[in-house]
Protein backbone atom coordinates (compact mmCIF):
# COMPACT_ATOMS: atom_id res chain seq x y z
CA UNK A 1 0.00 0.00 0.00
CA UNK A 2 1.05 3.48 -0.55
CA UNK A 3 2.07 6.03 1.68
CA UNK A 4 -1.03 7.96 3.68
CA UNK A 5 -1.22 11.32 2.92
CA UNK A 6 -3.30 14.04 3.91
CA UNK A 7 -3.85 15.24 0.52
CA UNK A 8 -7.35 12.68 0.45
CA UNK A 9 -10.42 12.35 2.87
CA UNK A 10 -9.45 10.11 5.89
CA UNK A 11 -5.65 11.07 5.39
CA UNK A 12 -5.46 7.39 3.30
CA UNK A 13 -3.81 6.05 0.43
CA UNK A 14 -4.08 5.97 -2.78
CA UNK A 15 -5.23 2.61 -2.99
CA UNK A 16 -7.39 3.16 0.34
CA UNK A 17 -11.16 3.25 0.59
CA UNK A 18 -12.84 5.70 2.63
CA UNK A 19 -14.60 4.11 6.35
CA UNK A 20 -16.87 1.49 5.15
CA UNK A 21 -20.01 0.80 8.10
CA UNK A 22 -22.91 -1.19 6.88
CA UNK A 23 -25.33 -1.34 9.20
CA UNK A 24 -28.26 -3.68 9.15
CA UNK A 25 -31.84 -3.62 10.48
CA UNK A 26 -32.38 0.15 9.87
CA UNK A 27 -36.36 -0.17 9.10
CA UNK A 28 -38.85 -1.52 11.00
CA UNK A 29 -41.41 -2.41 7.98
CA UNK A 30 -39.03 -3.67 5.09
CA UNK A 31 -38.08 -6.60 4.77
CA UNK A 32 -34.37 -5.96 4.58
CA UNK A 33 -32.60 -3.01 5.38
CA UNK A 34 -29.30 -1.29 5.42
CA UNK A 35 -27.60 1.90 5.75
CA UNK A 36 -24.42 2.09 3.66
CA UNK A 37 -21.87 4.86 4.62
CA UNK A 38 -18.77 5.02 2.55
CA UNK A 39 -17.13 7.87 4.67
CA UNK A 40 -19.45 10.97 4.47
CA UNK A 41 -21.53 9.18 1.56
CA UNK A 42 -24.95 7.50 3.40
CA UNK A 43 -27.44 5.56 1.61
CA UNK A 44 -30.82 4.45 3.38
CA UNK A 45 -31.14 0.91 1.32
CA UNK A 46 -34.35 -1.37 1.85
CA UNK A 47 -36.22 -4.71 0.60
CA UNK A 48 -39.68 -5.47 0.03
CA UNK A 49 -41.43 -8.11 -1.27
CA UNK A 50 -44.70 -8.07 -3.02
CA UNK A 51 -46.57 -10.80 -4.20
CA UNK A 52 -47.16 -10.69 -8.26
CA UNK A 53 -44.71 -9.73 -10.98
CA UNK A 54 -44.80 -6.91 -13.72
CA UNK A 55 -47.41 -7.60 -16.42
CA UNK A 56 -44.31 -8.93 -19.18
CA UNK A 57 -42.87 -11.08 -16.79
CA UNK A 58 -46.21 -13.17 -16.16
CA UNK A 59 -46.20 -16.94 -17.24
CA UNK A 60 -42.25 -16.59 -17.35
CA UNK A 61 -41.94 -18.89 -14.39
CA UNK A 62 -39.56 -16.40 -12.67
CA UNK A 63 -40.46 -13.16 -10.35
CA UNK A 64 -38.42 -10.06 -10.54
CA UNK A 65 -35.87 -7.87 -8.51
CA UNK A 66 -35.39 -4.44 -9.25
CA UNK A 67 -34.36 -0.90 -7.95
CA UNK A 68 -35.28 2.62 -7.20
CA UNK A 69 -32.73 5.65 -6.36
CA UNK A 70 -33.39 8.95 -5.18
CA UNK A 71 -31.13 11.66 -3.75
CA UNK A 72 -33.11 13.27 -1.05
CA UNK A 73 -33.07 16.89 -1.34
CA UNK A 74 -30.88 18.06 1.32
CA UNK A 75 -27.94 15.36 0.25
CA UNK A 76 -25.94 17.67 -1.25
CA UNK A 77 -24.45 21.04 -0.45
CA UNK A 78 -27.48 22.77 -2.86
CA UNK A 79 -30.95 21.33 -2.24
CA UNK A 80 -31.43 18.65 -4.75
CA UNK A 81 -35.18 19.30 -5.93
CA UNK A 82 -36.96 16.12 -5.81
CA UNK A 83 -37.76 13.98 -8.68
CA UNK A 84 -40.76 12.76 -10.10
CA UNK A 85 -42.05 10.33 -12.73
CA UNK A 86 -41.22 11.62 -15.90
CA UNK A 87 -37.92 13.17 -14.80
CA UNK A 88 -35.49 11.36 -13.76
CA UNK A 89 -32.40 11.12 -15.90
CA UNK A 90 -29.42 10.39 -13.76
CA UNK A 91 -31.62 8.66 -11.58
CA UNK A 92 -33.27 5.92 -14.01
CA UNK A 93 -29.81 5.10 -15.30
CA UNK A 94 -28.17 4.33 -11.59
CA UNK A 95 -31.83 2.44 -10.76
CA UNK A 96 -31.20 0.34 -13.91
CA UNK A 97 -27.65 -0.11 -12.82
CA UNK A 98 -28.41 -1.71 -9.37
CA UNK A 99 -31.11 -3.71 -10.77
CA UNK A 100 -28.95 -5.38 -13.10
CA UNK A 101 -26.20 -5.85 -10.56
CA UNK A 102 -28.04 -7.67 -7.63
CA UNK A 103 -30.49 -9.87 -10.03
CA UNK A 104 -26.95 -10.65 -11.70
CA UNK A 105 -26.34 -12.70 -8.38
CA UNK A 106 -30.09 -13.81 -8.05
CA UNK A 107 -31.93 -17.08 -9.74
CA UNK A 108 -35.65 -15.76 -10.30
CA UNK A 109 -37.18 -19.30 -10.98
CA UNK A 110 -36.91 -18.98 -6.99
CA UNK A 111 -38.93 -16.00 -6.32
CA UNK A 112 -41.81 -16.79 -9.33
CA UNK A 113 -44.92 -14.89 -8.68
CA UNK A 114 -42.91 -12.34 -6.25
CA UNK A 115 -41.17 -8.81 -6.96
CA UNK A 116 -38.34 -7.91 -4.66
CA UNK A 117 -37.85 -4.02 -4.52
CA UNK A 118 -34.55 -2.16 -3.59
CA UNK A 119 -34.89 1.44 -2.64
CA UNK A 120 -31.45 3.41 -2.47
CA UNK A 121 -32.17 6.53 -0.85
CA UNK A 122 -28.91 8.90 -0.48
CA UNK A 123 -29.34 10.95 2.42
CA UNK A 124 -25.75 12.87 2.08
CA UNK A 125 -23.74 12.28 -0.94
CA UNK A 126 -20.40 12.81 -1.16
CA UNK A 127 -19.23 10.63 -4.30
CA UNK A 128 -19.84 7.05 -4.67
CA UNK A 129 -23.69 7.23 -4.42
CA UNK A 130 -23.73 4.59 -7.11
CA UNK A 131 -21.59 2.23 -5.45
CA UNK A 132 -22.73 2.59 -1.92
CA UNK A 133 -26.25 1.88 -3.10
CA UNK A 134 -25.38 -1.09 -4.62
CA UNK A 135 -23.07 -2.56 -1.92
CA UNK A 136 -25.66 -1.66 0.49
CA UNK A 137 -28.63 -3.28 -1.85
CA UNK A 138 -27.57 -6.62 -1.30
CA UNK A 139 -27.62 -6.82 2.44
CA UNK A 140 -31.01 -5.25 2.23
CA UNK A 141 -31.52 -8.07 -0.15
CA UNK A 142 -30.00 -11.10 1.91
CA UNK A 143 -31.88 -10.22 4.90
CA UNK A 144 -35.40 -9.63 2.91
CA UNK A 145 -34.71 -13.15 1.36
CA UNK A 146 -33.98 -14.69 4.61
CA UNK A 147 -37.17 -13.92 5.67
CA UNK A 148 -38.68 -14.83 3.07
CA UNK A 149 -37.39 -18.63 3.34
CA UNK A 150 -38.81 -18.29 7.24
CA UNK A 151 -42.25 -17.37 6.21
CA UNK A 152 -41.96 -19.55 3.25
CA UNK A 153 -42.39 -17.41 0.75
CA UNK A 154 -39.32 -19.11 -1.15
CA UNK A 155 -38.58 -22.99 -1.12
CA UNK A 156 -34.62 -22.20 -1.97
CA UNK A 157 -32.46 -18.79 -1.59
CA UNK A 158 -32.61 -17.18 -4.57
CA UNK A 159 -29.77 -15.05 -3.69
CA UNK A 160 -26.46 -16.89 -5.61
CA UNK A 161 -23.52 -14.85 -4.44
CA UNK A 162 -22.60 -11.56 -3.26
CA UNK A 163 -22.08 -7.94 -5.23
CA UNK A 164 -20.18 -5.25 -4.38
CA UNK A 165 -19.25 -1.88 -6.21
CA UNK A 166 -16.55 0.78 -6.34
CA UNK A 167 -15.21 3.75 -7.65
CA UNK A 168 -11.76 4.32 -9.13
CA UNK A 169 -10.03 6.97 -11.52
CA UNK A 170 -7.28 9.25 -12.30
CA UNK A 171 -7.41 12.47 -10.50
CA UNK A 172 -3.81 15.00 -10.93
CA UNK A 173 -1.86 12.06 -12.62
CA UNK A 174 -2.49 9.65 -9.73
CA UNK A 175 -4.64 6.41 -9.77
CA UNK A 176 -7.31 6.73 -6.71
CA UNK A 177 -9.41 4.15 -5.22
CA UNK A 178 -13.30 5.06 -3.86
CA UNK A 179 -13.21 8.66 -4.70
CA UNK A 180 -14.63 10.98 -3.16
CA UNK A 181 -16.53 13.98 -4.85
CA UNK A 182 -14.03 16.65 -5.06
CA UNK A 183 -12.21 13.85 -6.94
CA UNK A 184 -14.77 12.73 -8.65
CA UNK A 185 -15.82 15.99 -9.84
CA UNK A 186 -12.02 16.59 -11.42
CA UNK A 187 -10.89 13.27 -12.32
CA UNK A 188 -9.21 13.16 -15.38
CA UNK A 189 -11.06 9.29 -15.52
CA UNK A 190 -13.71 7.67 -13.99
CA UNK A 191 -14.53 3.96 -13.75
CA UNK A 192 -16.84 2.14 -11.70
CA UNK A 193 -16.67 -1.27 -11.17
CA UNK A 194 -19.53 -4.00 -10.25
CA UNK A 195 -17.92 -7.49 -9.22
CA UNK A 196 -18.77 -10.55 -7.05
CA UNK A 197 -16.50 -13.20 -5.52
CA UNK A 198 -13.71 -14.96 -7.50
CA UNK A 199 -12.67 -11.33 -9.12
CA UNK A 200 -15.95 -11.65 -11.11
CA UNK A 201 -16.79 -9.01 -12.88
CA UNK A 202 -20.91 -8.08 -13.43
CA UNK A 203 -20.26 -4.49 -14.78
CA UNK A 204 -17.68 -1.59 -15.49
CA UNK A 205 -18.63 1.90 -16.10
CA UNK A 206 -15.48 3.92 -17.19
CA UNK A 207 -15.06 6.99 -19.42
CA UNK A 208 -12.12 9.80 -19.60
CA UNK A 209 -13.38 12.62 -18.94
CA UNK A 210 -10.78 15.06 -19.34
CA UNK A 211 -7.97 12.18 -20.75
CA UNK A 212 -7.58 9.48 -22.48
CA UNK A 213 -6.19 6.15 -21.03
CA UNK A 214 -4.91 3.11 -22.04
CA UNK A 215 -5.37 -0.77 -21.85
CA UNK A 216 -2.20 -0.95 -19.49
CA UNK A 217 -3.86 2.07 -17.39
CA UNK A 218 -7.48 0.09 -17.52
CA UNK A 219 -6.13 -2.62 -16.46
CA UNK A 220 -4.31 -1.19 -13.47
CA UNK A 221 -7.65 0.50 -12.49
CA UNK A 222 -9.43 -2.97 -12.43
CA UNK A 223 -6.70 -4.28 -10.27
CA UNK A 224 -7.12 -1.25 -8.04
CA UNK A 225 -11.02 -1.62 -7.91
CA UNK A 226 -10.96 -5.62 -7.43
CA UNK A 227 -9.27 -5.30 -4.56
CA UNK A 228 -11.86 -2.89 -3.05
CA UNK A 229 -14.67 -5.30 -4.10
CA UNK A 230 -12.66 -8.28 -2.01
CA UNK A 231 -12.36 -5.75 0.69
CA UNK A 232 -16.34 -4.79 0.11
CA UNK A 233 -17.28 -8.47 0.52
CA UNK A 234 -15.47 -9.31 3.12
CA UNK A 235 -17.54 -6.53 5.07
CA UNK A 236 -20.95 -7.68 3.80
CA UNK A 237 -20.10 -11.19 5.18
CA UNK A 238 -18.80 -9.87 8.68
CA UNK A 239 -22.44 -7.51 8.37
CA UNK A 240 -24.82 -10.44 7.98
CA UNK A 241 -22.91 -12.75 10.25
CA UNK A 242 -23.90 -10.40 12.79
CA UNK A 243 -27.37 -11.18 14.92
CA UNK A 244 -29.82 -8.83 13.19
Amino acid sequence: MADKTNERSFGRAADEMRPVTLTRGVMMNAEGSCLAQFGNTKVLCSATIAEGVPAWRKNAGAGWVTAEYAMLPASTNHRTPREYKGRKGRSMEIERLIGRSLRAVCDLRRIDGYTITLDCDVIQADGGTRTASITGAWVALHDAVELGLRKGWFKRTPVMGQVAAISMGEVGGRFLLDLDYPEDSSAQVDLNLVGSAGGQIIEVQGTGERATFSRDQLDALLDMGQRGIDQLLALQTQAIAQEG
